[in-house]
């Protein structure tokens, strides 16, 4: 398993790069997550640290992940998020062509818990939320095509399903119809920088995390 990359720490919380393959949550089910590489460094410096969860990404998602080191420092951040004054920024690789280099996507999208995805579907229904992104075409390799990508909404695999939606299914994400390979429990999703307002000072935070390192994401812009 990787070890844990550290991209900022302070006395509130706690910035890491996650590898993808790791689940951001302890489970009795997994013996390495983010949350337990976390623990074990903060118990290096503190008998009982601790660890608040603000927000989560997928296991084959890799990049910034925020973790609270107060109970009062998870409280403000989840108010930043349902405020919606944290801006999220990812990077994903597709192998075609997008019709437009650039656009907002507004959807519908149905949770489906028996095969643990997400479902575009073309109406508004009692179980159908709406989701939307904007994306835009920023470089491309021999690979495929380097899409920017800043969620307006936070729905479970929105990016992934907008994206597979418009034909543009994620290398190496075959839940949504990519037929090209990647590394396994990963896809070419990741989340490259977290944006927030300090609720005290009103200054705007931004951390970003590295970009794996394979030849996939080689890349002249970035």
């Amino acid at each position: 398993m990787p070890e844990l990359d550290v991209i900022h720490e302070n006395k509130d919380y706690i910035v890491v790069n996650k590898a993808a393959g790791l689940i951001s949550e302890k489970s009795p089910y997994e013996a390495v997550t983010v949350e337990t590489q976390v623990l074990n460094h903060l118990l290096k410096s503190k008998r009982k640290p601790y660890l608040g969860i603000i927000h989560r990404l997928d296991r084959v998602t890799s990049g910034v992940l925020i973790l609270a080191k107060k109970k009062s420092i998870l409280v403000e951040f989840n108010n930043l998020f349902s405020s919606r004054k944290v801006q999220k920024t990812y990077l994903a690789i597709v192998k075609n062509k997008p019709a437009k280099n650039k656009g907002n996507l507004v959807n519908f999208l149905v949770k489906n818990n028996l095969e643990k995805r997400a479902d575009i579907v073309p109406t508004k229904s009692k179980d159908a939320l709406n989701c939307s992104l904007s994306y835009v075409v920023i470089d491309k390799n021999d690979f495929g095509y380097l899409l920017e990508i800043k969620p307006k909404t936070g729905r479970f695999h929105q990016i992934r399903a907008q994206l597979a939606n418009l034909d543009l299914p994620i290398i190496g994400d075959e839940k949504y119809g990519s037929d090209q390979k990647y590394f396994p429990l990963s896809i070419c999703l990741h989340a490259w920088k977290i944006t927030y307002e300090n609720s005290s000072s009103k200054e705007s935070q931004t951390f970003e995390a590295p970009l794996p390192n394979n030849d996939f994401w080689t890349f002249k812009s970035i």
